[in-house]
């Protein structure tokens, strides 16, 4: 009897902890495989896997929030959402309005047209068009490396709400190529009728936000990060998206 009861203390113990711990909404924009994407009706890829570890470790919930990736920091900045994890890369503008973890991932841009066609990396100058996804590294770097020089028509740079709108556009012949994070890339160029005809070495670091000054919660994603990487899981996870 007394064994019973304090087995059923224990449960309902457990139970009361878990139903007190702290939610927090993640934002994401899922339409960034394999780091996000939705797959049967649910969101699922690295970044999803990453945080749900990170809030197993830590002993917090979350709710997964979708939405365009340049609506995110403001989204933090406005207390919408709590973390952002969307394959976001650190930038010098980025951390003046957000604070960001550790890198946890390192990416370059690579430049993308269709399987069957004769573009090379000269696909970025002249009267070409090209698509990049709105507020992402790719549209800054069309936009300070071949606008502000004057190799590329301002015109013909084609701003989309998502990677998916972006590889669209490229496969219906509106672009003429894609400029977008180099993992991205890769898994477009094994699974549509793309090829990658350069890399742009950008050397970036993919990060989590959460809003300026919110020590506490970034500590937590922090100590989490360390604990994934010591265990090995971090490793585990990078296998499952991208390969041994």
């Amino acid at each position: 009897m007394k064994k019973s009861f304090i087995v059923f203390l224990i449960v309902t113990l457990t139970f009361f902890t878990l139903s007190l711990a702290t939610t927090y909404i993640v934002g994401t924009s899922a339409d960034f495989p394999p780091f996000e994407y939705v797959q049967n009706g649910k969101y699922v890829g690295f970044d999803i896997d990453l945080i749900n570890e990170i809030a197993k470790i830590e002993g917090f919930k979350i709710q997964i929030r979708d939405m365009s990736f340049d609506s995110l920091i403001p989204a933090l900045r406005a207390g919408v959402i709590d973390i952002a994890i969307a394959g976001m890369t650190i930038t010098d503008e980025r951390e003046k309005i957000v604070d960001f973890s550790e890198p946890y991932w390192h990416a370059d841009q690579d430049v993308i047209v269709k399987k069957d066609s004769k573009f090379t990396v000269t696909v970025l100058c002249g009267k070409h068009k090209v698509g990049v996804q709105t507020g992402t590294t790719g549209d800054l770097w069309v936009s300070d490396n071949l606008v502000k020089p004057g190799l590329l028509n301002p015109n013909n740079v084609k701003r989309y709400q998502s990677f998916i709108y972006s590889l669209q556009a490229l496969l219906n012949g509106s672009v003429d190529a894609n400029v977008l994070d180099s993992p991205v890339a890769e898994r477009f160029a094994k699974i549509k009728p793309v090829k990658i005809v350069a890399t742009l070495v950008t050397g970036e670091s993919y990060g989590i936000a959460v809003k300026k000054g919110n020590a506490e919660l970034l500590n937590k994603i922090n100590d989490a990060l360390k604990k994934l990487e010591s265990s090995g899981k971090m490793t585990l996870l990078i296998d499952k998206y991208f390969g041994k």
